[in-house]
């Protein structure tokens, strides 16, 4: 069993039994201890439940598969085994999701859990109200949790734009505060916290945000200024990336899968990461809602994936691969599938009933397929004997990224050949069989994007939608290989012009509004103060 850090642990307590519920209106004293008597004797303890929301984002219907079913790489259409739901996975792949899709909702409950819980823990330790452990300050710990709510306002204003800021524990109801305004709420408290926090890479910091973590966050913040706030920040964040780089704490890993396996703990790579363990810490499901049923016997799983799963590569996309970019392998479930013993073919259970399943990289479109249409999720580990919850930690930031927002911004910057560089160095542990390939060059990346964007109708592009030129296309490309499966794919569109300008599948451009979601309807309902995002209204 994977090893938890015992403020993971205790988080995973108090997330459970804050989320519990029941029925019943009275209240039930069970004891009379009360936030204003209780003092935590574990500064840790308390700060966990700060970083407790972000397990939940990374679900089928939460954060993680709104960046990438609403983008061009993966989708989750319906098949013979269902998939449908109402709809609510084809309406994000068509951009046509409303305010009471469940993804929005649940996005904006987490988001917000986070920065209430953020809140609390920030006045706990201003006023003493939690004890400090030796050997660290009050200080750097209320920066912490400062960096924990500029990672959920980042969350908030990149899916939804304008929203409510609150910084303290007031009940009052508040309306919304400009996208620009909470962009610099964001890179002020991460540049006040940053020089506060602590500068270890170690068990004690893993999962939590240490200053390269939160570096990593205002590079981010940073690399999407356009979009937020109408200013490019390229220098800001190529400066914030050349102090990680600096730092000597994190290197590539050797391996494309290092990052991902079920012990990635110890990954140099990772940066950031939301920690999982399968019994203790669940809910990371990717290969429960991706796999086909029949794959639980491919690894002798203790789960049986659902039905013939759903999300799955979008042809377009897995057209652009190099074939010799061991990439596409090692993100993508491909061809013929066997049994855990290597021979015998497992068999489909709905079209294809009594076949063997040979996972094909063709969709009709992207409402509805056949069991076996479209590649897999091949990126995380599923280990032998794995369960409906992996133990894989999730990467959320990786030093991988850290070189290719260098590289992006050097190039936006003119200084494409330094650019270059920095994508070769990343690519090329994925070319080792022909390491020439893994050079490009400045030209390169100054090239369109080779997606063959379109609509599509019967496995064909019927109708090829707008053909512009992608600016540093080739740059975008490279963002989409390295950082398959990860939940970018959104925001790198939205970045590039792409997102609501582009055809691919059964998507169709849909309105430039698309850019941001639209505040769930409960929310409106419940605070007379919010405002519908335009156009949804």
């Amino acid at each position: 069993m994977k090893p938890i850090n015992s403020y993971l642990f205790t988080t995973l307590l108090l997330a459970f039994a804050t989320s519990a519920c029941n029925n019943d209106l009275d209240e039930k004293i069970y004891s009379e201890v009360t936030e204003e008597s209780y003092n935590y004797n574990n500064a840790y303890q308390a700060m966990s439940i700060g970083y407790a929301s972000m397990r939940g984002l990374i679900s089928h219907t939460h954060y993680y598969m709104a960046q990438e079913s609403t983008a061009d790489a993966i989708v989750m259409p319906a098949n013979a085994s269902g998939w449908d739901d109402g709809g609510i996975y084809k309406r994000m792949h068509l951009h046509t999701w409303n305010s009471e899709n469940p993804q929005m909702n649940n996005m904006w409950n987490s988001f917000y859990s986070g920065v209430t819980n953020a809140n609390r823990v920030i006045d706990q330790l201003t006023v003493g109200k939690i004890a400090v452990p030796n050997g660290v300050t009050k200080e750097a710990l209320v920066a912490e949790m400062r960096a924990v709510r500029a990672f959920f306002y980042w969350m908030l204003c990149d899916n939804f734009g304008d929203v409510p800021l609150i910084t303290d524990r007031s009940d009052e109801l508040l309306g919304k505060t400009a996208r620009k305004d909470i962009y610099l709420f964001i890179v002020k408290e991460l540049t006040e916290s940053i020089p506060t926090l602590s500068e270890d890479r170690n068990t004690l910091m893993y999962g939590r945000f240490n200053k390269w973590a939160a570096k990593t966050l205002l590079a981010n913040v940073y690399l999407n200024a356009q979009v937020y706030a109408g200013e490019s920040r390229w220098e800001e964040c190529l400066a914030l990336c050349n102090e990680i780089i600096a730092s000597g704490k994190y290197k590539l890993e050797s391996s494309l899968s290092a990052p991902f396996v079920t012990e990635n703990q110890n990954s140099q790579e990772i940066i950031f990461a939301i920690p999982f363990e399968e019994n203790l810490a669940g809910g990371f499901s990717a290969h429960m809602f991706s796999w086909h049923a029949s794959l639980k016997n491919k690894v002798n799983m203790q789960a049986t994936p659902w039905g013939a799963g759903s999300a799955k590569g979008v042809p377009q996309f897995i057209n652009t691969y190099d074939p010799d970019d061991k990439r596409l392998a090692a993100t993508w479930m491909i061809g013929p599938q066997f049994a855990v013993d290597g021979v015998t073919p497992l068999k489909g259970s709905y079209d294809q009933a009594g076949k063997n399943v040979v996972l094909t990289n063709e969709l009709p479109d992207g409402l509805y397929t056949g069991e076996a249409e479209g590649y897999r999720m091949n990126k995380f580990e599923v280990k032998t004997a794995a369960m409906g919850s992996l133990g894989n930690d999730f990467p959320f930031f990786r030093y991988a990224q850290v070189l290719m927002m260098k590289a992006e911004c050097l190039l936006r910057t003119g200084k494409a050949s330094d650019a270059a560089m920095v994508v070769s160095e990343v690519r090329a542990r994925a070319f080792t069989a022909k390491p020439a390939k893994a050079t490009v060059t400045a030209a390169d990346l100054q090239k369109g994007s080779s997606y063959q964007y379109g609509y599509v109708e019967n496995y064909k592009v019927v109708e090829p939608g707008n053909a512009a030129a992608i600016q540093y296309g080739r740059m975008f490309d490279e963002l989409g290989w390295e950082f398959a499966w990860e939940g970018f794919r959104r925001r790198d569109m939205i970045r590039f012009g792409v997102y609501t300008s582009k055809s691919w599948l059964s998507h169709k451009p849909n309105g430039e509004f698309r850019a941001v979601f639209p505040l769930p309807q409960i929310a409106i309902n419940s605070n007379p103060k919010l405002e519908q995002n335009p156009a949804y209204q």
